[in-house]
């Protein structure tokens, strides 16, 4: 049994994280700003009022935990706003960014006295952070904060590959939560984080810092 910290835990990909993850046996600290009735019944510690772009938040989460250590954490909580270059947004973006990029990064550092060797560390980017697989454009905030997120992670892979820390930055696929108005062509948040957790299960130090599809697929930067 490992202990799970997943951000952004009260819906979509984060809550089905931690169902499936309570349902193998491990033990989940759900962490959220809102809890939600389902969250709850799961069972799960579940930490509340967490603001992942506030430091004073995420320190008081890391002094809830008391000595609690964290095998697997999970950087899932994030946010989409559409912005076009029509109707260019920039407190939108700077908002993607403090929530997307920075937030994950605040979490990570803040909590890093919790990993050990061993741990592993996960962030949820996106496809649409690819700057290879760009093709359609717009999205300036969502795409720029998922770029920069998974610049951190590949940072956080090397920084961290001394102290036996392994690093995975992961696209769900195209989901069907809220975020994406559950949209008729995604899969379902059930078999993302299927995969998604294959591909922890699967992370080690020698493939630490890959960018990975929820289905196997090594995605282009």
């Amino acid at each position: 049994m490992a202990t799970y910290l997943v951000t952004g835990a009260n819906r979509g990909i984060g809550y089905e994280f931690c169902r499936q993850l309570q349902a193998r046996g491990e033990t989940v600290i759900a962490v959220c700003r809102t809890d939600s009735e389902p969250l709850q019944a799961l069972g799960v510690q579940v930490e509340t009022g967490v603001d992942i772009t506030d430091d004073a938040s995420v320190a008081s989460l890391s002094d809830r935990l008391g000595n609690q250590s964290i095998d697997v954490l999970i950087n899932n909580a994030g946010i989409l706003q559409r912005v076009t270059l029509e109707d260019l947004d920039f407190d939108s973006i700077r908002q993607q960014f403090e929530v997307n990029a920075l937030g994950a990064l605040r979490v990570t550092h803040t909590l890093l006295p919790r990993l050990k060797a061993g741990s592993k560390v996960v962030l949820i980017t996106s496809r649409m952070g690819s700057i290879a697989d760009n093709t359609s454009g717009g999205s300036y905030g969502y795409r720029m904060s998922k770029v920069a997120l998974s610049m951190a992670g590949k940072s956080l892979a090397h920084d961290l590959k001394s102290r036996g820390i392994a690093v995975a930055v992961l696209h769900p696929g195209l989901v069907q939560t809220r975020m994406t108005n559950f949209t008729s062509g995604g899969i379902s948040a059930e078999t993302s984080v299927k995969g998604l957790l294959a591909r922890i299960d699967q992370l080690t130090l020698d493939n630490s810092g890959t960018f990975w599809h929820s289905n196997g697929e090594v995605l282009p930067w």
